[in-house]
């Protein structure tokens, strides 16, 4: 929203519109998945069921990452134009460690990112190498972007707002449709041991996001 101010469409507007396309592009992926799938091998069942849910994970993992990367490459190319300024001159450390706060940020969640691609793959029989390996690609378009960022940052810093909310629409309706009702499953025991980790997990991205800006 932030990054949306001061634009050519009202900065709600372009968030809003984002968010939705995001949701939608994600909705539609999951239908022709869901459609190849079923083409290839309609004998398969719940096991095709339980891989569409893992191809739509890793899906929308790898797409988030993509404008986080864009992210990080804007904001520590802003302090290279700063840097080759004459008007400007050299950037400040404040500047330079509001740059370093977002990346340590989104670093820091791209942990259990990385977790949420492996660990389902492991659950359906993927070996440990291949699982990794697959968790660590979903995650190799960030620097791929964060280079393009600061390389193009004037150009890209104008598209942010749109990737960054279509990056949320993605996230949530995958979050919401697949992961949460997911964790529920088979803890009849200990109802809430999930429930406390998405607490936890909101808690913790609410403080960064109020501590590092």
């Amino acid at each position: 929203m932030e990054r949306a101010e001061g634009g050519f469409f009202p900065a709600g507007l372009t968030v809003t519109t984002g968010f939705l396309c995001g949701a939608v592009f994600m909705w539609s992926s999951d239908k022709i998945v869901s459609w190849a799938r079923g083409r290839a091998d309609s004998s398969q069942g719940s096991v095709s069921q339980h891989m569409n849910r893992i191809i739509m994970l890793v899906l929308s993992i790898t797409l988030h990452n993509i404008p986080e990367g864009l992210a990080v490459g804007v904001a520590f190319g802003v302090l290279g134009k700063m840097d080759r300024s004459a008007a400007a001159g050299y950037y400040s450390m404040e500047e330079f460690m509001r740059a370093v706060t977002v990346a340590v940020g989104i670093g820091l969640q791209n942990f259990p990112e990385g977790a949420a691609v492996s660990l389902p793959l492991r659950r359906e029989g993927c070996s440990r190498k291949k699982s990794f390996l697959i968790g660590q690609a979903s995650g190799m378009v960030e620097p791929v972007a964060g280079v393009l960022g600061a390389l193009l940052v004037v150009r890209v810093e104008a598209m942010l707002p749109w990737a960054l909310s279509f990056a949320a629409g993605a996230m949530i309706l995958v979050a919401v449709h697949e992961l949460i009702p997911e964790c529920q499953r088979g803890q009849e025991n200990s109802s809430y041991f999930a429930t406390m980790g998405i607490i936890l997990g909101f808690a913790v991205m609410m403080l960064m996001d109020v501590m590092l800006g």
